[in-house]
């Protein structure tokens, strides 16, 4: 117990002791911290003493430097403004002469207008005189010749008049003349250069309508039992097989010109085969079909490359090559549709045109006729059809559309090709009608027109494509006109063979006629 309480006491007592040390080392350090921040204020306020001395030192510089700059600035404006002032004592001087030599410019001007004044009234003087003396001049002419001043001026008008009306009918006459001669020996010269240029073999073809046999025996073996072969023939080519007393022969019939080569070629096969029987024949036709399809894509691709156009859709190129199975009065299509496409180039190289294009419109103005066994129209409204249908050059629309001029062209290309046709169709050997062939037919054509009652006139023109009636207007009316128009056409379709289409254009015109007496 007595230990415990001395315990205790000790403890106290160190507690107490370590206070006062506490206190003691408190006191020591916060002394130590006030003696250091009086210390730093101490520096601090003398910095800040230095600080501003060099502040008042830098300022009492800028200040100097300042005032340095403004003086030299009033220096340098003062300089300008004696300069500008020395400027304007110049400009005041110039301006002084100046209005000095407009004073004297104005003194001349009014001696001047004095002097005008006067001639004017000299002048006005002497135009009085002048006009009395031509009055009485004129009073004399009208004495002499009887004619007032009103007539004389008429009858010198006219004279003048008639005068520069003949010179100027005269001058255009000759310019006229020598235009036409001048265009006519250019014409020349293009056709002569481009027939130089482009040489080629004559290109007459005709239609293959008879397959030569080996014998007449081979007649009754094409024939076959109760016809059971020329039947399979004719059915799956589509031509007619005529067999009569011609010996060696046998004739096909038939307007599509790729069918009747199809069956040329299938009736030669057999021929040389021996082995004639339906099953045989159908294999045959079918094989043939096939080669020709080749065949014709072969021609086309050929045509376009030799003619150099460029890229034609592969449908409108198969349709091309059809044309060399097809023959225009003798004339292979195919081969007449290159000769124009060169001729074309050729023309159209010699007057600045796009050549390619002019080529392209040349190879394909005749496209229609590949289809016209199979389309209704005109080869010329087939080939629009097609040709817009493969997207072509409103260029070669135009040329297909104009070349039997059907239509005015309307660029210069398409006469380029209206051209090249006629001539390649024109030259000697192209085609195989003779001229009294076509004389006749033409005749022919004007003949039935002029049978129909009321009928004054027919005309066949464009080589027999267009027959042009006219009709008495007193006899026929616009309905009747009409009438007589379709019953020409009916007669043509009966008793004519032609190539194409024919157009049939019936005139009316109401005439009034009066007499003066």
């Amino acid at each position: 117990m007595i230990e415990f309480i001395i315990s205790i006491l000790l403890v106290g007592i160190g507690l107490v002791i370590g206070y006062f040390m506490r206190k003691k080392v408190y006191e020591a350090e916060l002394e130590r911290a006030q003696q250091t921040a009086t210390h730093i204020i101490s520096k601090a306020e003398k910095e800040a003493e230095s600080k501003k001395k060099e502040a008042l030192l830098e300022t009492k510089e800028e200040v100097q430097r300042l005032k340095v700059d403004a003086e030299r600035d009033i220096k340098e404006k003062k300089t300008e403004l004696v300069r500008l002032e020395e400027r304007l004592v110049q400009r005041e001087e110039t301006i002084d002469r100046r209005i000095l030599n407009l004073e004297k410019r104005e003194i001349a001007l009014e001696k001047k207008d004095e002097a005008i004044a006067e001639k004017q009234l000299e002048l006005k003087e002497l135009k009085s005189k002048v006009e009395e003396t031509l009055e009485g001049q004129r009073q004399k002419l009208v004495e002499i010749s009887g004619l007032t001043t009103e007539e004389a001026r008429d009858i010198i008008f006219r004279q003048v008049e008639d005068e520069m009306s003949h010179e100027v009918a005269k001058y255009i006459k000759e310019e006229e003349e020598k235009a036409r001669l001048e265009a006519d020996k250019k014409a020349k010269e293009l056709i002569v250069l481009a027939i130089q240029k482009y040489a080629s073999e004559q290109t007459s073809d005709y239609s293959v309508n008879v397959v030569n046999l080996p014998s007449d025996e081979m007649k009754g073996r094409i024939i076959g039992r109760e016809g059971r072969n020329i039947r399979t023939i004719e059915s799956l080519t589509g031509v007619d097989l005529i067999i009569d007393d011609t010996p060696e022969a046998v004739v096909l019939s038939c307007f599509d010109p790729i069918r009747r080569e199809v069956a040329r070629i299938t009736l030669e096969t057999l021929v040389q085969d021996g082995r004639i029987h339906p099953a045989r024949i159908e294999e045959i036709v079918e094989k043939t079909r096939r080669e020709v399809d080749l065949r014709v894509r072969e021609y086309g691709e050929n045509a376009v490359f030799e003619v150099g156009i460029g890229k034609v859709h592969p449908d409108l190129m198969k349709i091309l090559g059809r044309l060399n199975y097809r023959t225009s009065y003798g004339q292979n299509v195919l081969k007449h549709s290159m000769e124009v496409a060169f001729l074309s180039g050729i023309i159209a190289a010699e007057l600045g045109e796009d050549v390619k294009l002019a080529k392209r419109a040349g190879l394909l103005h005749d496209i229609g006729k590949a289809v016209d066994h199979e389309v209704e129209g005109s080869h010329v409204e087939i080939g629009i059809e097609l040709a817009t249908r493969y997207r072509e050059h409103p260029v070669v629309i135009d040329g297909i559309a104009s070349h039997h001029g059907d239509r005015e062209p309307q660029s210069l290309i398409a006469v380029i090709v209206a051209a090249a046709d006629t001539l390649s169709a024109a030259r000697p050997g192209a085609r195989s009608e003779s001229l009294e062939n076509y004389v006749k037919r033409l005749e022919q054509l004007e003949n039935i027109a002029c049978r129909f009652e009321g009928v004054e006139k027919a005309f066949a023109i464009q080589a027999g494509r267009e027959v042009r009636v006219a009709v008495i207007p007193e006899q026929l009316d616009d309905v009747q006109a009409h009438r007589v128009a379709r019953e020409i056409r009916q007669t043509i379709e009966n008793e004519l063979e032609y190539p194409g289409n024919i157009k049939i254009t019936v005139i009316r015109e109401t005439r009034a006629v009066e007499t003066a007496r």
